[in-house]
Formats: structure tokens, C-alpha cells, sequence
């Protein structure tokens, strides 16, 4: 039986356009909603711009136009981008939309009903220059956990803590650089507190990431607080029912654009049904994909408003990381930070696509651009390899043969690989490893090149007496090319169709790939995809490139891929503090399958450290040893306790992992250069 899935996508900002980060995500959602279909499943793609908040009030202010104006225009900026990148969207809506205010209304209602809504009064911080209430991502400080400087109003980027804004240290107001003024105002909640226990069973059942749930526990295990769902005017959004000066915080009505898109979708096609999704015996599933930095509003806030208000939750949240560019977070003056337009202008988006799924594991781990890499892996794997195989020997059949295929194969055990290949490639599709069902496509793509050149159809056909090996050798070498272009299709779709036009068959699906074309007509093989020269990379970063802004901070809130790419220079790195220290003590952690609770002799002081290495080492045997430690770093709160730095070690993980032991003659407490 097929599956029902309705897919989303994160909402895109409606405060300027998109750029790769924000690509990186709607095309890892793509490849998965794409390899479904080809599977036979019901698979919706639907997606909106989160078009609400203080910063499009103030933007649409500046440019002289309505709000309306504003987020519409770029809505359908937003909307070519996406096409150009071959996304597959069946609705792309906008969070400013009637379905989207009837369900936020409908939602709050049921909280309401349900006890889940409370009012407060709340010091707020205040622009005395805009003369506005700031939403706490329009204001900046340091962490009062870490203290790093310059973090959003409602959650640090380096230690991951939630606070409130007007815990941050030496707050600035993004608009106007102005000190924030406190002033009282009534607020209304959700208790999101009640749904500690709730969250902590719906975070282990496989909805998310293992190593997302384990984060997402710091903080349950810390405790959850009221989450505060409103926001003062003046202010671009919905007003919440029974007042005129209260809005829905942007957090609350956005992830509602999911389902508002999709009752658009509804209205517009009547096979489609809203219950059949979103209540609460559902069958169908529904997937979001989204960036890491996100994580707490979509595992956390949004599943509670959901059971709260009598719909389903998700069926699983795909978290990936963030992107960097060579390296490095995208840099305007480098002319790595590159909009999604401009890179069309230049390349195909078939090229970005398969170097996106080549990286994509299914983890949250970033992923980096490499920009020499990303022209040699296309060129080698795509056009050198793939599209090789149809151009090494589509030219013999159609020349000497009509076209036609071979009645049968030429060396089975080796067409068997390929079968053999179509249910753990479509696992890993499924899992969203599409890095190793890339290498699992490159590894067939050499065995089909190497079997073409052992057997040198272009010698063969100089002599007649070989004339039906040609055809057995060459028609091998299209069924494998044929496999091969079914296992892309979902990240290639043009790619496919210029194959399913070369091959004369119907679009290809999954199931095709696990029997031959025996005795079909092809067409004369024309060039699928061409090389990417340097040149067009180089005019790309230069159509990029513009000076970075020198006025102070105006942090927006973040894309799914947006700079926050933990990415430091050689400056903040020069910060770290690294010392000597003689582990003194350590001990299993009851209740973690990975810690030690370790004790370091820091020469003047001794402190407690957790660090992830109890598969590789007993704890009695670190008793004496020395290591490095990150000594500047600051104390995290775990659910286990206080760890008051960081050992450093290298190694893949599990086993392997290598502590790094100074010199013999180092002492406790001396600093490492």
C-alpha cells in the first residue's frame, strides 16, 4: 500500500531573497519528495514565506511600500528561485493569507479552551527611538550563559541556552543601535512547562535525529518555560482574538503557514482532504525538513500546540547543519555569499543539486561548499563517469543496429550488481543518506565504465565477426546507465528526462531499475549535461562579491542556512586558552553510554570535565595521564552536572578516539601554543 506523506520545507523570510543556505534545504526536501513519488507514494511538497513581524513592518517602511506589497513581491521572487532550482512545490503560499489567520485563531482558541493560555505582565525592552517594543531576535548581547557577545534575544547560537532579551548583557537594539528602555506590558503564554513529559516520550520515538533528541534533552531535562506567543503593536501580523494591540508572535502563526498551505492546496484540489493529514487518526504522515538552528521552535513549541489544539505531530523532523563556503560562513566581500539568483545566471542548478545530495548524510553535521571540489566532483562523477556510459556506446546500436537493444544480457552477474543495488539505494534515499547512495551510484558508474573498456566495443566493431558482441557489450552498457539514471532521477530531474527522451520510454520509476530493456529502441544520444568550467565560477564569486557592511549589528531572524555556520577566524581563535592538565580522577556517568566524568589538575585549581570518550578508554586507566584542555571555555549546565571545559582528542569516534598527550616534562597548568 502507497503512503500518504504531505512534506514541508522551512518557511523562507520574507525580508530579502533567498541564498545557497536557504537552497540547501529545499533541495535536500526535493530529492526525498522526488525518490517518493518515484516510489509509487503520495508524497505534497508545500511550502510559504514567513512573512510576519517588526522587521517587515520597518523594511516596508523604509521602501515606501505596504507591508502587503513587500512580502508579496518577494514571495514570487522567492517562488522563481525555487523553480529555477527544479523544486517541486505543490503549493507555495504565504503566512499572511486568510487560511493561515483562520487556523492560528483556531489554534489559540483550543489552547485557550484547554487552560493552556495564560496573561502576564512582562518587562519588555523598548526602542525609545522607533518608538517600538522589540521582538526578541531585533535585539543583540552577550549570552548571559557564555557571555559570547552579539546572540539574538531569545536563544544563543554558541551554547544553544534560551533566555529571555532582557537577560542579555549590554543589549542594543537592531534598528536604532539605541539602549533598550524596560516596560511593563501584558503578554500572553502557552504553558509549555505542561508538556515537559509529553515532549520528553515524543522526542524519543524516533521523530527526530538521535543526536537532536539528545540536545533537545539538555533543555527539557533544564526545565521548559511559559512560552510567550504574543507581541505588542505597532507590529505586521494577526491580532490575537478578543484584542486590538496584542499580535501572534511570528513563531506561533509561521509554522502554522504549514498547514494554512496546504488547505490552500485543498481548496484548489478537491481529491485533497485537510483531515486526512492534520487530525489527530491520521494515517498519512507528515515530514518537516529543517536547519538545526530552528530545532527548539519545531520539537518543542510547535508538537505542544499541536496536541494542545487537537492535531497530529509530526511524523519525524530531518534536521541538517549549516552551510560554509571553502571553508568558511558566506562572505560578501569574498563573493561566497551567494544568492540564489546569481548562481542561475551562471550555472545549472543539476550541478549544485548532486554536490548537495554528495554531501547530505541524513546527520545535522554542517557542510561546506568547496567550490574547486564542487567543479572536479561534477565533472568527474556526473559527466565523466555517468553520462559517459550512454555516450561510449549509444552510437554503435544506433549506427549498426537501428537503435535496437540486445534480446538479452551480456554478463549477468554484473547487470545483477546493479539490481541488487535498487532497495539499500532506496533505503538510503529514505534515511536522507544521500551522500552514500552518491558513492553507491559513482561505485556502479566505475564498474559499468571499466566492463565498456575491458571490452572495447570500438575495436569490435571493426571486425564483422564481433558485429553481435557490439550489440551485447553496448546494450549492457545502456541498461546500466539506464539503472543509474533512475537512481538520479530524484536528484537530476532534467538529467532524467533528457534520458527517458534518449531511451524512448515512459518517466522512469524506481521499480524500473530492477529488470533491463531487452530488444527496445533508443534515439541518437545527445550530451545531457556539459562540463563546468572554472571560468563560470570565477564569474560567479565576482558578480558576488560586495563590501561588507560596516554599521553596527543587525541581526535578522536566521534562515534554516543563514551565517551562523560556527565559523571563526584566526583572531577568535587566538582566544583559546589551552592547558596542561593531570587527570586526576575519573569515573563512569550513571545514565550516559558515552561519558566519563573526569577530575583535572589545572596546576592552581582542579575542575570537573564530561567528556565523550568512555568507548575508548577505561576510566582506571586515565587516572595519572595528562592531557589538553580548553581552559577558557565556559562551564555548560548538563543533565549530569557542571562541565567546566572541554578535553581535546582526535580521532572518527567511537573506539578511536586519541586523547592528545603533551610532551613528557609538561606539567598541570601550562599553557599549549
Amino acid at each position: 500500500m502507497s503512503r500518504r506523506i504531505l512534506v514541508t520545507s522551512a518557511l523562507p523570510n520574507a525580508n530579502g531573497p533567498i541564498h545557497l543556505g536557504h537552497v540547501l534545504e529545499q533541495i535536500q526536501t526535493d530529492i526525498w519528495v522526488r525518490f517518493q513519488r518515484m516510489r509509487g507514494n503520495q508524497a505534497i511538497y508545500v511550502c510559504a514565506d514567513d512573512t510576519h513581524g517588526t522587521a517587515t513592518m520597518i523594511k516596508a517602511e523604509q521602501e515606501g511600500v505596504s507591508a502587503e506589497t513587500l512580502v508579496e513581491n518577494m514571495r514570487q521572487l522567492h517562488m522563481a528561485d525555487s523553480q529555477g532550482f527544479l523544486i517541486s512545490h505543490d503549493n507555495y503560499c504565504s503566512t499572511h493569507s486568510p487560511e493561515n489567520q483562520q487556523y492560528s485563531e483556531l489554534i489559540y482558541n483550543r489552547l485557550q479552551e484547554a487552560g493552556l493560555i495564560f496573561i502576564e505582565e512582562v518587562e519588555q525592552l523598548y526602542d525609545p527611538e522607533k518608538s517600538l517594543f522589540l521582538a526578541d531576535r531585533f535585539v543583540v548581547g552577550g549570552c548571559p550563559k557564555c557571555k559570547t557577545p552579539d546572540q539574538y534575544g531569545d536563544n544563543c547560537e554558541n551554547c544553544g541556552a534560551t533566555y529571555n532579551a532582557n537577560e542579555l548583557i549590554d543589549p542594543k537594539s537592531i534598528f536604532s543601535g539605541a539602549t533598550p528602555e524596560m516596560r511593563g506590558s501584558d503578554h500572553y503564554f502557552f504553558d509549555l512547562g505542561r508538556y515537559t513529559d509529553f515532549l520528553k516520550a515524543w522526542t524519543r520515538s524516533d521523530a527526530v535525529q538521535p543526536e537532536i533528541a539528545n540536545k533537545l534533552a539538555e533543555w527539557l531535562d533544564d526545565g521548559l518555560r511559559a512560552w510567550d506567543i504574543s507581541r505588542d503593536a505597532p507590529y505586521f501580523g494577526f491580532t490575537i482574538p478578543g484584542t486590538t494591540d496584542k499580535y501572534f508572535y511570528v513563531w506561533m502563526d509561521a509554522p502554522i503557514g504549514y498547514m494554512a498551505s496546504f488547505q490552500n492546496l485543498c481548496d484548489q484540489d478537491s481529491d485533497l482532504n485537510f483531515d486526512d493529514f492534520w487530525a489527530t487518526d491520521s494515517s498519512a504522515e507528515v515530514h518537516h525538513f529543517i536547519g538545526k538552528d530552528i530545532v527548539n521552535f519545531h520539537a518543542l513549541f510547535w508538537p505542544a500546540v499541536l496536541d494542545g489544539s487537537n492535531f497530529r505531530t509530526p511524523t519525524k523532523l530531518h534536521t541538517h547543519g549549516f552551510l560554509t563556503v571553502d571553508g568558511t560562513k558566506m562572505s560578501k566581500s569574498r563573493g561566497t555569499f551567494i544568492l540564489a539568483k546569481t548562481y542561475l545566471d551562471h550555472l545549472s542548478p543539476e550541478y549544485l543539486r548532486y554536490y548537495y545530495a554528495a554531501k547530505l548524510s541524513g546527520s545535522a553535521d554542517d557542510l561546506d561548499l568547496n567550490l574547486e571540489d564542487f567543479v572536479a566532483r561534477v565533472n568527474s562523477d556526473l559527466v565523466g563517469k555517468v553520462i559517459n556510459i550512454a555516450s561510449r556506446t549509444a552510437g554503435f546500436l544506433v549506427n549498426q543496429f537501428n537503435g535496437v537493444l540486445a534480446d538479452n544480457v551480456h554478463d549477468e552477474a554484473l547487470m545483477a550488481q546493479f539490481h541488487a543495488q535498487v532497495e539499500p539505494i532506496a533505503a538510503l534515499f529514505e534515511s536522507g543518506d544521500t551522500a552514500k547512495a552518491m558513492r553507491e551510484v559513482t561505485a556502479l558508474a566505475d564498474a559499468a565504465n571499466q566492463y565498456i573498456a575491458k571490452h572495447e566495443p570500438w575495436n569490435m566493431a571493426k571486425d564483422p565477426e564481433y558485429r553481435d558482441a557490439v550489440q551485447l557489450v553496448c546494450s549492457q552498457g545502456i541498461n546500466m546507465f539506464r539503472c543509474l539514471a533512475i537512481f538520479l532521477k530524484p536528484v537530476l530531474p532534467e538529467m532524467a528526462e533528457k534520458a527517458e527522451a534518449f531511451l524512448s520510454v515512459a518517466p522512469l520509476t524506481w521499480a524500473d531499475a530492477e529488470a533491463p530493456l531487452l530488444g527496445h529502441t533508443i534515439r541518437k544520444f545527445k550530451p545531457m549535461l556539459q562540463r563546468i568550467e572554472t571560468a563560470q565560477i570565477e564569474k560567479m564569486v565576482d558578480a558576488s562579491k560586495q563590501p561588507e557592511s560596516a554599521s553596527a549589528p543587525t541581526k535578522a531572524k536566521p534562515a534554516a542556512t543563514d551565517e551562523a555556520a560556527g565559523v571563526i577566524s584566526i583572531d577568535d581563535f587566538m582566544k583559546v586558552q589551552l592547558k596542561v592538565a593531570r587527570i586526576v580522577e575519573a569515573a563512569p556517568v550513571e545514565g550516559a553510554d558515552k561519558l566519563l566524568q573526569l577530575t583535572l589538575d589545572v596546576g592552581d585549581h582542579r575542575r570537573q570535565v564530561f567528556s565523550g570518550i568512555k568507548a575508548a578508554y577505561q576510566a582506571e586507566d586515565l587516572v595519572g595521564r595528562l592531557t589538553v584542555v580548553v581552559a577558557n571555555l565556559a562551564p555548560r549546565k548538563m543533565r549530569f552536572g557542571v562541565s567546566e571545559g572541554m578535553v581535546l582528542a582526535a580521532g572518527p569516534g567511537g573506539s578511536d578516539i586519541f586523547l592528545l598527550s603533551p610532551d613528557s616534562g609538561a606539567e598541570p597548568g601550562m599553557h599549549v601554543k
